[in-house]
């Protein structure tokens, strides 16, 4: 009989990542150190002034008003389509500013 051997290739084994990572396992390290912070943005100073939420808010209701009255006959002239483009024009202009305001 024949007395082989089997022999078995093991694969060599793949590395594990940068050792980098291994040093730092459990231990605090600054963000800073490690480069991982966002520079900070700075802060605009440009704000809305403090009569525009007025207009804003006085745009809507105007608008809001014109159309209601116009419904129920209590402007003058009867019901025309023009308080309604109006009315209409107000609200388009106050959505406009509300998304100028900061």
């Amino acid at each position: 009989m024949d007395n082989s051997v089997e022999l078995t290739i093991i694969a060599p084994m793949a590395n594990s990542g940068s050792k980098k990572a291994a040093k730092t396992v459990g231990r605090y390290v600054d963000p800073h150190a490690r480069g991982r912070v966002t520079a900070k943005k700075e802060h605009s100073h440009d704000h809305s002034p403090h009569w525009f939420g007025w207009v804003l808010l006085d745009l809507m209701l105007f608008g809001v008003l014109v159309i209601t009255l116009n419904y129920l006959q209590v402007l003058p002239g009867s019901t025309s389509s023009w308080y309604l483009v109006v009315g209409l024009a107000s609200l388009f202009g106050a959505f406009y500013l509300a998304t100028r305001y900061r």
